[in-house]
């Protein structure tokens, strides 16, 4: 279990620094202005942390599959926590308040997680549902589908790389517009309908 106030073991600086890059990865791609303009997420704090919390998922997803991992979800949890408390300091909630906040960001994520193993697994629109429920305010099932068929698409390419590429961040996350193309490298061919 991933908990934000893990910090028993330091982890080594070579996993730091492969942690730090991954991490950079998932905000990077989570900026991406497509998914604002094209897919409807909606461009807000919400918006964007729940965009956040769907590619911190797909990246932890792809860590249960690798082999000798240690303890690098854990770091990289503790980076997405460490993320948010410094969001939340540079936009002014007072000290008394980010406990509380980042144990709802903490229930978040793990609510959102769970919603997406669980929608991914039962395939067909499910993930859809989910994806339109907790990122597109519960608005917008074509926009849901084409960020579902997006996400199969990033977890595909994820699952496809062998344990020493993803672990050395030798990858990056397929542009949001691929997935609509079934031609595109690393999109799905099969259509979410």
């Amino acid at each position: 279990m991933l908990w934000p106030f893990n910090h028993f073991g330091k982890p080594r600086a070579s996993l730091r620094g492969t942690i730090e890059t991954i991490y950079g990865m998932i905000v990077t791609q989570t900026r991406e202005p497509l998914f604002y303009r094209d897919l409807g997420v909606p461009d807000t704090v919400n918006g964007r942390f729940d965009l956040l919390v769907l590619h911190m998922w797909m990246v932890l997803r792809r860590f249960r599959l690798a082999q000798n991992v240690a303890n690098a979800p854990q770091v990289l949890f503790d980076r997405f926590c460490e993320d948010m408390d410094a969001n939340l300091r540079e936009m002014g909630v007072g000290d008394l308040t980010v406990p509380k906040r980042m144990q709802a960001f903490g229930e978040a994520f793990y609510g959102r997680a769970a919603a997406y193993d669980a929608a991914f697994a039962a395939g067909v629109d499910v993930p859809a549902y989910a994806l339109r429920k907790n990122i597109l305010n519960g608005e917008d099932m074509e926009n849901a589908r084409r960020l579902a068929t997006y996400a199969q698409a990033v977890m595909a390419d994820l699952d496809g790389l062998d344990d020493a590429a993803f672990l050395a961040a030798e990858w990056s996350f397929a542009a949001p517009a691929e997935a609509d193309d079934p031609n595109s490298e690393g999109a799905i061919a099969d259509e979410i309908s």
